[in-house]
């Protein structure tokens, strides 16, 4: 599964008083307190599959383009202080989602890690999926960034034979946080269908692969917490 969205967000909010961001950012009206918001990881950041950062992909989805399909849409509603950088690029393991790291967090005052599925899909091991994502958290860090790690989603479409690898990552990124002192933002449990464990319900996911708009608003709404000052 190439879970790939190249470029940047320009993104209005609906809500009184919101602006269109120039740079990949999903903005409100510049003022005091605002809180920039670098979210560094794959098509779940992007948006998939009816939101892509790159206008160019954009413009190839036609009809099916919604704005609403991201939790970062979604969080950014819930509280205006906050504007989001959306770096989501479908399809990229955690490697190249780290190559990417100095570009997104410019300038940022708070860093969302996220990846791994797509390690996963390719075969590879998660345990380098999970060293990839530490280097990000404490690089973060380094830089004084306010840093959060999201979790794996369930994978429908890869169930029950990614089930294993996506709960051991998910074990490895809860080691990572605590050693790290960072909070987990729980996009697993708060998509996981109640009554299927390992799997999205139907409602929460587009295609099987990336949430719906709903499973977004979820994320955005209920899982993002923004991490504490240092």
């Amino acid at each position: 599964m190439r879970l790939h969205v190249h470029g940047y967000v320009l993104l209005a909010l609906l809500a009184a008083g919101c602006g269109r961001a120039e740079g990949g950012e999903i903005a409100t009206v510049n003022r005091e307190g605002e809180i920039v918001v670098a979210a560094l990881g794959d098509s779940i950041h992007a948006g998939s599959p009816y939101w892509d950062p790159d206008p160019d992909v954009r413009a190839s989805y036609g009809d099916d383009l919604d704005e609403q399909s991201q939790w970062e849409y979604w969080a950014a509603r819930k509280d205006p202080r906050l504007r989001f950088r959306n770096c989501g690029v479908w399809g990229e393991r955690t490697d190249e989602i780290a190559s990417r790291f100095d570009a997104c967090t410019a300038d940022a005052d708070v860093l969302v890690v996220q990846g791994g599925i797509n390690d996963i899909a390719q075969g590879r091991d998660v345990e380098s999926a999970a060293e990839n994502l530490g280097a990000m958290v404490r690089r973060g860090k380094e830089l004084g960034l306010r840093v959060a790690i999201a979790n794996v989603l369930p994978w429908n479409r890869g169930w029950p034979s990614a089930e294993e690898p996506i709960d051991r990552l998910n074990e490895l990124i809860e080691e990572l946080a605590r050693e790290e002192d960072v909070p987990v933002l729980p996009f697993y449990a708060t998509l996981e269908h109640p009554d299927e464990p390992g799997r999205m319900r139907d409602e929460w996911t587009s295609d099987g692969d990336h949430p719906s708009v709903e499973g977004y608003r979820r994320l955005g709404e209920l899982a993002f917490r923004l991490p504490p000052s240092r």
